[in-house]
């Protein structure tokens, strides 16, 4: 009898080590399994065969066997195994977690629903070869008759010009016979067979790009760049034309014959784009993020599975694919902060992932973006990264002017309407009269953030949050009560449920500047895009393709108005309540307000009209403002020594240990215990906290923070693993499981 073989697979649980089972199956590392663990069955990947697992578990009979080999799943990539490895180490998750993102439950079946329709499929196509193999010796038997005749009539034959004829005509019949013999040898052959293959044979990709001077010059220092192994960041201001750099370097990969990976930061840009993509690559370009229909993300990991000549756009769960023969990936707008996966885990950055990524598959990686996170300005200075600019807009625009209303001011002498302020009714109105469009920003959605009483002050908050409740109008009745951060929602009366006074809102949300917007200019055409809008991905689309057009004159959103598009006609963009931007408690709150800030001023004025952005503000003395006016980026010294002087990332790491609780007390006593364990011995990095974060109770689960600040050296990784040890070592010694998470590089 044959020893057992025992491999170790990989399942989509948080597991600190990987289950090994014996198999009698003949299986290779990235098959996929079927396995028992803890009384459920799971479909596993297989890693490591051939392993020695511990000589008392074979002797007890401990080690399972492996229940099925699925075949009809297509093995996982060895890159994608490294892939997953390399994510679970530098986030400190385990691998079964990230499994689990890359495979869900969901994926799985969507694979094993094209297993069946692919199997359906060979199995109609053979009974297809079959039924034409069977005409076909049905035809041969029929021929092989006339031929005898032939052959008959010919030893009969006397005259020279009949037995040519007879001869002439037995030739043919013996071809005849010869080419249903090949038609049947190919049908039996081809039966059963049922192999998928890529796309062969594609005509080459011609982008029609005319690139200028500046774009070709920028795009031999790309592939200068990329020669050198080096990630390369193309920093370019707002409409010099890094998008057809992106398209001019994708057609090289894919007429290489390789695939491309083209990453956005929200599903948003995508639509915009994949309009533009589709026309230059055709049925090459593949889409994938949750706005996607299932079936059509399911066909895209198939495809993009069975060969090259692929180009994927997509937002980060895109990394997870099956991909192979990488080219080249293409990280769209690389400082957004929506790259960022907060939970579950693996709380994973798209940007740098897809740059371990690239390790990985030994293909190029372009940055791009007009306002470069620090980190990446950092990693150029230090020669990590190679750097190119494109100062120049592709069409010879100008920079918009920018002119900042102080609100306060404004209120004292009777300058305001609401959220606007005369100043800026004024230039809205003599845009549209000159037939520009109006882009206004507002960084949150709603009509009102929040709703008080003006009799007892009582302002209604989220039974399940620490958060006020934000009034959304529409349907029937007053509107509702809605928390943005658990979905918990109430029909809003009006009136106080405390003492029955007058409920009023505070603040406005973009549906509320919406409408003060309609007011004011009864004859413009207005919309709105926010998230509320935009769970309709054709409204979203629709809204953006017709603001394109000129057939919507203001257009009212929040971010994802502010990054990546690109409309002729725009020639003012305004930011509403500009402040909410810069109060926020994070390291990193003047760095994004100045990204996002300097990303929404680029959206006007891209076709030499000279645009104009407004920031309506209170505190117009803000240094944010002041580098944005003197044309500072935000990769400039000041805020880079800023963080330096404190200790902040690009100079050192940060991980947050996230305590969550339905017992605050717990969680506070947990947390502290926690941070004496983690303190204790002298060890290699800074402690803060606990400490609760700004909204501290979030869908009946209070939370606690514990920072840790660590140094760039040789023993980060060695830290990163001592931390990971120490803090599942508490969880289990105090039994307080599933109430911790680790989030590496919080956003």
């Amino acid at each position: 009898m044959p020893q057992p073989t025992y491999i170790s697979v990989i399942l989509p649980l948080r597991l600190e080590w990987e289950p090994c089972y014996s198999c009698a199956f003949d299986v290779a590392p990235g098959d996929r399994v079927r396995v028992n663990f803890a009384g459920k069955e799971y479909i596993g990947t297989v890693d490591r065969t051939g392993i020695e697992p511990e000589a008392g578990l074979v002797s007890q009979g401990k080690i399972k066997p492996v229940t099925k080999v699925e075949d009809s799943l297509s093995p996982v990539f060895p890159e994608e195994i490294a892939l997953w490895k390399a994510v679970a180490e530098y986030y400190m998750c385990t691998i079964g977690e990230v499994y689990k993102a890359a495979y869900p439950a969901v994926k799985i079946q969507n694979e094993e629903t094209q297993a069946r329709m692919d199997a359906q499929a060979k199995e109609k196509e053979a009974s297809r070869l079959r039924l034409k193999a069977e005409k076909a010796r049905a035809k041969i038997s029929s021929l092989e008759e006339r031929l005898a005749r032939k052959h008959e009539a010919l030893a009969n034959a006397r005259k020279d010009t009949v037995k040519d004829r007879l001869e002439a005509e037995a030739a043919a019949i013996s071809a005849e016979i010869d080419r249903c013999r090949t038609e049947i040898e190919a049908a039996v052959q081809d039966t059963g067979t049922g192999q998928t293959q890529g796309q062969t044979g594609k005509a080459p990709v011609n982008d029609g790009i005319v690139l200028s001077p500046a774009q070709e010059e920028a795009s031999a220092r790309i592939r200068e760049g990329f020669r050198a192994g080096k990630p390369v960041l193309l920093k370019g201001v707002t409409g010099s034309g890094k998008t057809e750099i992106y398209i001019r370097l994708a057609a090289e990969a894919l007429n290489s014959g390789r695939n491309v990976l083209y990453l956005v930061p929200e599903i948003g840009l995508s639509r915009q784009l994949e309009y533009r993509l589709r026309k230059i690559f055709g049925d090459s370009l593949m889409v994938f993020h949750s706005a996607e229909s299932i079936a059509r993300r399911r066909l895209t990991a198939y495809k993009v599975r069975s060969g090259n000549g692929w180009i994927v756009l997509g937002t980060r769960s895109a990394l997870f694919l099956p991909l192979h023969d990488l080219g080249l990936i293409i990280v769209d707008e690389e400082h957004d902060p929506s790259y960022k996966q907060d939970s579950p885990a693996p709380r994973y950055n798209g940007r740098d992932t897809a740059i371990m990524l690239a390790g990985i598959q030994r293909c190029s990686i372009l940055l791009g973006s007009a306002t470069p996170s620090l980190e990446s300005a950092h990693n150029c200075s230090t020669g990590k990264f190679a750097l190119v600019t494109l100062e120049s807009r592709y069409h010879e625009g100008e920079d918009a002017d920018i002119e900042i209303i102080d609100t306060i001011a404004e209120r004292k002498k009777h300058g305001m309407r609401g959220s606007f302020s005369i100043k800026l009714i004024e230039h809205i109105a003599e845009t549209l009269a000159s037939g520009g469009q109006v882009m206004l920003f507002r960084s949150r959605r709603s009509f009102s953030p929040a709703v008080q009483c003006t009799e007892c002050g009582t302002i209604p908050k989220c039974p399940h949050c620490n958060v006020s409740l934000s009034l959304h109008k529409g349907g029937s009745g007053n509107g509702r009560l809605v928390c943005h951060y658990c979905g918990y929602s109430a029909p809003y009366s009006g009136t106080c449920p405390q003492c029955g006074g007058e409920m009023r809102g505070l603040g406005a949300g973009t549906q509320k500047i919406e409408e003060e917007a309609a007011a004011l200019f009864p004859q413009a055409r207005i919309a709105r895009l926010d998230s509320d809008t935009a769970q309709s991905a054709v409204y979203s689309k629709d809204t953006i393709r017709r603001f394109s057009r000129g057939e919507i004159d203001i257009l009212v959103g929040t971010q994802m108005v502010t990054k990546g598009f690109d409309f002729p006609d725009l020639r003012l963009v305004a930011v509403m309540q500009a402040d909410t931007l810069l109060s926020l408690q994070d390291f990193r709150a003047d760095e994004k307000a100045a990204q996002l800030l300097e990303q929404f001023r680029g959206r006007c004025g891209r076709r030499g009209e000279k645009g104009l952005f407004v920031i309506q503000t209170s505190v117009p003395d803000h240094p944010v403002y002041r580098m944005l006016a003197e044309g500072k980026g935000q990769e400039g010294e000041e805020l880079l020594s800023e963080r330096k002087l404190f200790g902040y990332p690009p100079y050192t790491r940060i991980i947050n240990i996230i305590i969550k609780d339905t017992v605050e007390q717990r969680a506070e006593r947990m947390g502290t215990k926690l941070a004496g364990v983690l303190e204790s011995g002298h060890p290699p990095y800074t402690l803060s906290g606990p400490y609760s974060p700004a909204v501290d109770k979030v869908a009946d689960s209070f939370i606690r923070i514990i920072r840790l600040n660590l140094r760039k050296d040789r023993m980060l990784a060695q830290t990163k693993r001592l931390i990971m040890k120490t803090v599942t070592a508490f969880e289990v010694n105090e039994k307080y499981e599933n109430h911790l998470a680790i989030d590496v590089d919080p956003s």
